[in-house]
């Protein structure tokens, strides 16, 4: 089973590694890596096995899921960019505006920058900047914290609350609806 699981783990990795810019020796690492943490995983799920498709169909699943997962980790290991870097002029180019409102753009990412300055604790505005501004995986990044991904998660759903509340009291966001009670 492991020279098959190995086989596609190896093509999953050469289809994926353009992309990320990987190749040699990284990238067979972790086509093996991929390939004996899915045999495990196969193995604890075995019992789960219903039989709807050939069983190397079903275990192929294991190992091209396993094969994503690290390279996306491994990426963000070698990113040039640290998760608590900001670089407020790129969330302008993430909207896709016109000439005329790219100042509106640029005044409101002014806006919500010294809002994380000033309305965010420390931890919050590491999470805000690393998950929303940098783009990194909220799992990788309670790896590198040692935190837990829900930790991170109920992080950020604060610091988004205290910004909102931020940006609604300097008039760049308009008052939510009072939500009504059932």
């Amino acid at each position: 089973m492991y020279p098959l699981l190995l086989r596609i783990a190896r093509h999953e990795a050469r289809r994926r590694a353009p992309v990320l810019d990987l190749d040699g020796p990284e990238l067979e690492d972790i086509a093996h890596q991929a390939t004996a943490d899915a045999l495990m995983a196969i193995g604890e799920r075995l019992d789960r096995f219903r039989g709807e498709a050939r069983f190397t169909t079903w275990a192929s699943k294991f190992v091209i899921f396993d094969v994503a997962t690290k390279m996306n980790r491994h990426f963000w290991r070698r990113h040039e960019v640290p998760y608590d870097q900001e670089d407020w002029s790129r969330i302008a180019s993430r909207f896709n505006v016109g000439p005329d409102d790219e100042a509106h753009v640029r005044e409101f990412a002014t806006a919500v920058s010294t809002a994380v300055e000033e309305n965010l604790s420390e931890r919050q505005r590491t999470v805000f900047v690393a998950t929303v501004l940098n783009g990194m995986p909220m799992d990788l990044l309670a790896d590198e914290l040692g935190s837990t991904h829900n930790a991170l998660y109920k992080v950020l759903f604060d610091a988004r609350k205290k910004l909102r509340a931020a940006l609604v009291a300097s008039g760049h966001l308009p008052e939510a609806p009072e939500a009504r009670s059932a």
